[in-house]
């Protein structure tokens, strides 16, 4: 089969997994964590913005997930937030990577969160996009893309058709956003993909430890989101000790594709400031 996302590299890490990365640009480096989701990758995710941050002078690190894109699934794991963050700490080690800054929409903001947890002296600087973990999960399924999404995953999905609109009414805002190249990248994927990932992840709600966490962190929010509970725009303003939120109307859960430019230039401001 022809693929449409392009292949990077691959690392093999401990029990058997085989990470899939691109590894783009050089200097300061930046890792990208990509949402959950069907047909999720770390390149259908960023693929609009990893370039931008390499133009400004940053190695971009994009990874697909265990569990998603081209990286390992496998089916006898629980795919809990410590899971995820042991793998991504892993594999930082592996290439030789000690400090940076971390990239994280949705799921991957639950793991951007997680990983500052773990290694405060590690992550220097987030960047969040309607981070996941923290609100409790009963809480997450009760908003309506959380809900079609996990009818989706669960195999729901029986067409292109089927995931483009879940795509269309869960992500984002304007319809016309998920284009059909970003459609197709995603349905490809998620011929690849297991419900285990969905069905065993355990991401906890971690809104009483947000105080603990020390580094600057730049929060992002669509108004519009039908994925991610509006009360984590007060529950990050308050905990976080210092961050700053860009919250933008008509904007759905998808803020780095929806608002490119917006999202590209506030980062890259807030990355080089010292």
């Amino acid at each position: 089969m022809s693929k449409i996302l392009p292949e990077g590299k691959y690392i093999d890490l401990s029990a058997g997994m085989r990470l899939h990365y691109h590894d783009l640009g050089s200097g300061y480096p930046v890792l990208f964590l990509q949402g959950s989701g069907s047909g999720a990758s770390g390149w259908s995710n960023f693929q609009y913005n990893a370039p931008a941050f390499v133009e400004a002078g940053y190695r971009a690190l994009l990874i697909d997930l265990p569990g998603y894109g081209y990286s390992s699934k496998p089916t006898d794991v629980v795919y809990s937030t410590d899971y995820f963050v042991g793998y991504i700490h892993e594999f930082l080690e592996a290439i030789g990577v000690d400090r940076l800054a971390i990239v994280g929409n949705s799921l991957g903001g639950a793991l951007a969160l997680g990983f500052a947890l773990k290694y405060p002296q590690q992550a220097e600087k987030l960047i969040l996009m309607a981070p996941g973990g923290i609100e409790e999960k009963a809480d997450y399924f009760k908003m309506p893309g959380m809900a079609i999404m996990k009818e989706v995953f669960m195999g729901g999905a029986t067409s292109r058709e089927t995931l483009a609109e879940f795509i269309r009414k869960g992500l984002v805002y304007d319809p016309s956003d998920a284009t059909d190249e970003l459609i197709d990248q995603r349905w490809e994927i998620f011929q690849l993909q297991n419900d285990t990932v969905i069905k065993t992840m355990d991401v906890p709600n971690v809104t009483e430890r947000l105080g603990e966490i020390q580094c600057p962190v730049l929060v992002f929010w669509g108004i519009n989101d039908n994925m991610m509970p509006e009360t984590g725009i007060l529950k990050l303003a308050k905990g976080l000790k210092n961050m700053r939120m860009e919250i933008v109307s008509e904007c759905g859960h998808w803020f780095m594709i929806e608002h490119t430019a917006l999202f590209n230039k506030t980062s890259l401001e807030f990355l080089a400031d010292k």
